[in-house]
């Protein structure tokens, strides 16, 4: 979240970034109003403290001299009475504030495109060549049902639309692409595997941003104080929460598989077919925890790492800066990889790498300590699918599909099928 002291700093500053998301009344100027009735309120009940320090010093030589403390015995308590009072004022103003600046998005960078949707996204560049296919391509559902690797249909006889069954090839399929994704990121890029759980708590999603302003999205358990994690972004952020790192630990780099869980409220009618928008499907996830002098270099680094899996698969790609108005909330910047698909003949996302600057880690309160000392300083956080495998798998089926109706199995991941080349029944 922002901080309310460069909220009160930088009120114009402030205003002009949350402009730049397409405006959005967050009252500001209420919110200062009663950050400056909090911090008035615990100046006075400083000064009535210091001032019944004095008097109970008071009270405890007359009663060593044997004269009578009565009244100011009862200055002490009035004085009680009134720092009560105003304690509580300052804690409830607390909450206030604090609740209002979870409701209020990240600034977004300076140098990143204006624009209302994704239509002003910027293109940054692309890799590799679309495929020559001599037919008209069949898109990725009618491939995996002809060959047998998915059933929708049996799947929404188990758990209703938007889940899916991988079966046979499919399901092994899908599983290698996931093992191969997690090696490459940790045996060449450099990344420590966490296997966390799926499950989360309040305080884990209101780290990372998903609390409270995305709360419809999530599955939430009807008994515990527990929800199913839209993206390990969620549980390996928290990881390091209410902790201080040491600087020279920095960067701290984390990837991670789990199924991802989302509800997709107000999306209907989008992808409702096929794999592309499911509410559950699966995602290796990349994460960084950076100093904030290091925080750009290192996104430029965490794109290429995602990049990696694209180039290996030899599927082309294009890489897109998003504008303000298609930013995530938590997010400052955030580039997009889209892979191509012949069927739809277009992109789609398979990728969003984000740095957050220090917006996550002030909310999960994770600081690392500096090397000249002095007081503990946020942390950026930055993270980026690596990739989401339901995606890929729809990308290698279009994009090898062979005019027999089978898919050419992609070079990298044939040791991960045990030297299988081609899908077909």
């Amino acid at each position: 979240m922002l901080d309310i002291k460069f909220i009160r700093e930088n009120l114009q500053v402030v205003k002009a970034g949350l402009d730049r998301r397409n405006g959005g009344d967050h009252e500001l100027d209420a919110l200062l109003e009663q950050e400056d009735k909090r911090r008035q309120g615990l100046q006075e009940s400083e000064q009535l403290k210091n001032k019944k320090k004095k008097l109970s010093a008071e009270v405890g030589k007359q009663k060593q001299q044997g004269q009578d403390a009565s009244q100011l015995m009862e200055e002490v308590k009035n004085l009680n009475t009134s720092i009560k009072e105003l304690d509580d004022t300052v804690e409830g103003l607390e909450k206030i504030i604090h609740e209002k600046l979870l409701g209020i998005p990240n600034l977004p960078d300076d140098n990143i495109p204006d624009g209302r949707d994704e239509s002003s996204n910027k293109f940054i560049r692309e890799w590799g060549t679309k495929p020559s296919l001599s037919n008209q391509p069949l898109n990725h559902v009618e491939l995996g049902e002809k060959l047998g690797l998915i059933d929708l249909k049996r799947a929404a006889k188990i758990s209703g639309a938007r889940f899916a069954v991988y079966r046979g090839a499919g399901a092994a399929l899908l599983r290698a692409l996931i093992n191969f994704m997690i090696d490459v990121q940790t045996q060449e890029n450099g990344y420590e595997e966490l296997y966390p759980p799926f499950l989360v708590n309040e305080e884990s999603l209101l780290g990372t941003g998903q609390l409270p302003k995305f709360k419809e999205d999530l599955f939430a358990m009807e008994d515990d104080p527990l929800y199913l994690i839209p993206t390990a972004e969620v549980p390996v952020t928290n990881f390091h929460r209410e902790e201080i790192l040491e600087e020279e630990s920095l960067p701290i780099c984390y990837t991670a598989y789990t199924p991802c869980f989302r509800r997709e409220a107000g999306s209907y009618g989008k992808d409702t077919q096929g794999l592309i928008r499911q509410h559950q499907f699966d995602k290796v996830e990349l994460v960084k925890f950076s100093k904030a002098s290091e925080s750009e270099k290192e996104l430029e680094k965490l794109v290429q790492d995602a990049e990696t899996i694209l180039k290996k698969l030899n599927l082309h790609y294009r890489v897109m800066e998003l504008c303000v108005g298609d930013l995530g909330f938590s997010a400052s910047k955030t580039y997009d990889l889209e892979v191509w698909l012949p069927s739809q003949n277009t992109y789609r996302e398979i990728s969003s790498c984000s740095n957050f600057r220090d917006y996550q880690a002030r909310r999960a309160k994770i600081r690392c300590k500096k090397r000249t000392g002095g007081k503990p300083e946020f942390v950026n956080t930055l993270n980026g699918s690596g990739l989401a495998a339901g995606r890929l798998f729809v990308a290698i089926l279009e994009n090898y599909q062979n005019d027999d109706g089978t898919v050419t199995v992609p070079e990298a991941i044939r040791p991960y099928l045990q030297g299988r080349e081609v899908l077909s029944l």
